[in-house]
């Protein structure tokens, strides 16, 4: 007796066990009864769910059965033989699917064959990929960019070029859609040297969006990009170094520090936003020579810059480091405090137990941490003080204080910890609970917790989710229409402004700045 034979009068929890046993047992033989309940289905919502379930599982074991029902007039069928050609890589499927898709017209039915002939990722399907590179719905075009992108056609990728040299254009840039994110990420799947300086120079695209996908598809490229990367370090404009930086310091590579060194000693850094970028990506490689130019950098006069060399160096202490630290805190100028202020600022907590076996070094230290309205900061250091223990570690414990929390609180997202730093020293001093976020994803997670700002502060670039699409979800969250947003910009950004402007930026601060500027911006917007 066959399975499914009196199915139709079986009671319904009966009906579940038998279309159970079916899809373990994935016998054909119940194939054309499961057809005919799919195509003549029992009216049951459940049972019937649990037919194209069952359907599902038999046909994952009959290629044959499968490519027949790709022909099949009945609808639901093709569709589910076009899926499960797809999902289980039927490469005798491929032929007929092209067939398919050369004729159809259903947007919905076209993109369910074309994703069944990208899983299947046979190279013969190529042209059907680039005959649908022109379709009007932007997903069908998006689908066919990363098949193409998989199969490493390289007959494509001029095409994807003209895709990102289109989206540049003025009626364009400000969005950046699907067709473009997709296109830099094919690009990226190609590790020769004509794809990786298309990406390096295309890497201040007009978009922040574009250039953060762009500067996450180099940094994931690695090593190869360096070369590049550096090159156009040595010939770009401001902007070009600040980004070329900014990458070789994601990478991570040695040759990259050391070229960025090579440049700064040719006097190709001597822009405050250049060299502070390279001073951060120095900081993140971590190779002897960076770690000598940041310590040269310690004699830098503005403290955003400080704040940069000292987060670098925090990361790699060493005794010649520390030596050469000590003996500026302890010195007792301007440059001194600078220093010190910047060691806190930055939650410099290694160099800190280093430095304070120093008198001199240390009592300036917990001097400035004794005057810090921060109590995340100062509980950090005094938790060092309590490790290091002693006569001396308690007197000081003792000198700081315990501040109390304010009501106002703000947020400010950057990816670079120490412009983090120097946003949360200047919101502590006026007073508002610091909410710090290293991209947008980050800073919104902060706003659906239900968090109250007052003031948001924002990087235009960042990884993950820049700022732009930072400051379009916020002005659309329910009672953050109205809530001021300052976005920090590099001064070529400024032809951008009008586009932030639109997503609902408030104001505007250009980098370099001093911290001064930045407090009578906030306290600008938010009305003192």
């Amino acid at each position: 007796m066959a399975t499914l034979d009196d199915f139709r009068s079986k009671e319904f929890l009966d009906q579940i066990m038998v279309l159970n046993e079916i899809s373990g047992d994935k016998d054909a033989e119940n194939l054309p009864g499961l057809i005919d309940l799919l195509k003549n289905p029992v009216g049951d919502t459940s049972i019937d769910y649990m037919v194209v379930n069952a359907l599902n599982a038999v046909l994952s074991s009959n290629e044959d059965m499968v490519i027949k029902g790709l022909s099949d007039t009945h609808a639901g069928l093709r569709t589910l033989c076009i899926r499960v050609a797809g999902e289980h890589g039927f490469r005798r499927a491929a032929e007929p699917l092209v067939a398919i898709a050369g004729t159809e017209k259903d947007p919905d039915q076209l993109m369910d064959i074309l994703n069944s002939l990208a899983r299947i990722a046979d190279p013969s399907v190529t042209p059907v990929f680039r005959a649908h590179l022109g379709h009007d719905d932007p997903f069908i075009k998006s689908a066919c960019i990363e098949a193409l992108g998989r199969l490493q056609d390289a007959g494509s990728v001029d095409s994807f070029k003209a895709m990102i040299i289109e989206s540049e254009a003025p009626d364009r840039y400000e969005v950046c859609d699907i067709t473009t994110w997709k296109a830099v990420e094919a690009l990226s799947s190609f590790s020769g040297e004509e794809t990786i300086g298309f990406l390096v120079e295309k890497l201040h695209h007009k978009n922040p969006t574009v250039r953060r996908i762009i500067t996450d598809a180099l940094t994931n490229m690695g090593k190869p990009t360096v070369s590049l990367l550096l090159k156009a370090f040595e010939s770009g404009d401001i902007d070009m170094r600040i980004l070329a930086a900014n990458v070789l310091g994601f990478v991570g590579d040695r040759s990259g520090a050391d070229g960025l060194v090579a440049a700064f000693d040719k006097g190709q850094a001597d822009d405050p936003n250049v060299r502070y970028a390279v001073y951060e990506a120095l900081g993140r490689i971590g190779t002897m020579k960076g770690i000598i130019c940041l310590v040269d950098g310690l004699h830098e006069p503005d403290e955003l810059l400080l704040m940069a060399v000292v987060g670098g160096l925090e990361r790699h202490v060493n005794p010649g480091m520390t030596a050469a630290l000590t003996g500026l805190i302890a010195k007792g100028d301007d440059q001194s405090d600078r220093l010190a202020k910047a060691v806190i600022a930055t939650r410099a907590t290694t160099i800190f137990d280093a430095l304070y076996e120093n008198a001199g070094a240390g009592d300036a230290l917990v001097d400035v941490l004794a005057e810090s309205r921060d109590q995340e900061i100062i509980d950090e250091f005094r938790a060092v003080l309590d490790s290091i223990g002693g006569s001396r570690a308690e007197d000081d414990l003792d000198r700081l204080p315990q501040v109390a929390a304010g009501g106002r609180q703000a947020l400010a997202a950057d990816d670079s910890r120490s412009m983090c730093a120097m946003h949360r020293a200047i919101l502590t001093d006026l007073g508002f609970e610091p909410f710090m976020a290293s991209n947008g994803e980050e800073a919104y997670d902060f706003i659906e917790q239900g968090k109250d700002f007052e003031v948001i502060i924002t990087d235009m670039n960042m990884p993950v989710m820049d700022g732009m699409e930072l400051v379009g979800k916020v002005r659309h969250t329910p009672g953050y229409e109205e809530v001021p947003i300052i976005m920090v910009t590099t001064e070529s950004e400024a032809s951008q402004q009008d586009m932030a402007r639109k997503a609902g930026v408030t104001a505007f601060i250009t980098k370099p700045f001093k911290p001064e500027a930045l407090k009578a911006k906030i306290l600008e917007v938010v009305g003192g």
